[in-house]
């Protein structure tokens, strides 16, 4: 009988459901399906002192005025893959910024957390972290998705900080994969698995809750995790 090859688990092969257009409500940010009638209020934020660095990793932004802020909300908000949700916190009550679910592979249960893009207002905030939860939970949860992936331009220091304070492992860097405004860009690509999510939601879940919080508006607890090595496959020095 001939050798059998090395073969990954079997699993359920069926597709995941698409992302549906529908709004996600949490204790301090609401998310909306992103349409046109948002832009005003994501021009003003992109006005806010600050703002200007938050476009330096993205493939687009700043914008020159609020006719191509609208522009190109339009645009991005008649796609499905990415799918667009603005970011409205409830304590400012206006939209303050978007993120995306995209590179979407329902066959593979693979989905990506992406085009996150926060105003100086609600970063660094608990409505930004609640946003990318609320997105976070309904791929892996609601739709069963079993590999959820960030990705980020290797430079962009707090992104990669941010992958890792929300669970996900770090898997290695694309290099020179894309030209993003002229510039050559390496891409460091981190990923969340169905068996790590669980653990994960439950932190971030308590993280949130509102007996983390003083009465300054301050968590209790930090949501920071030590950062896990390469995988054994992607490790350089193995």
């Amino acid at each position: 009988m001939p050798d059998t090859p090395p073969l990954g688990p079997e699993l359920d092969p069926t597709p995941r459901p698409l992302p549906p257009r529908v709004p996600h409500e949490g204790r301090s940010v609401v998310l909306e399906p992103l349409h046109t009638g948002h832009a005003p209020e994501l021009w003003s934020a992109a006005r806010s002192p600050g703002a200007e660095a938050g476009w330096a990793y993205l493939g687009y932004g700043p914008f020159a005025d609020e006719d191509a802020m609208r522009r190109h909300v339009a645009a991005f908000a008649a796609q499905h893959d990415p799918m667009a949700w603005a970011v409205r916190p409830r304590r400012s009550g206006t939209a303050d910024g978007w993120l995306t679910l995209m590179e979407i592979a329902p066959a593979d249960a693979a989905i990506e957390l992406g085009h996150i893009w926060f105003s100086p207002r609600m970063q660094r905030s608990r409505a930004a972290t609640e946003a990318m939860f609320l997105l976070m939970r309904h791929a892996m949860d609601d739709l069963g998705y079993r590999r959820l992936v960030w990705k980020c331009h290797a430079l962009n220091a707090p992104s990669r900080a941010a992958a890792s304070r929300l669970g996900f492992r770090y898997e290695g860097t694309l290099r020179a994969i894309k030209v993003i405004k002229g510039r050559l860009r390496d891409t460091a690509q981190f990923s969340l698995l169905a068996e790590e999510w669980p653990a994960r939601r439950d932190a971030i879940a308590a993280w949130l809750a509102d007996a983390n919080w003083d009465e300054a508006g301050r968590p209790r607890a930090s949501l920071a995790r030590a950062a896990l090595p390469p995988l054994p496959w992607i490790n350089p020095a193995g």
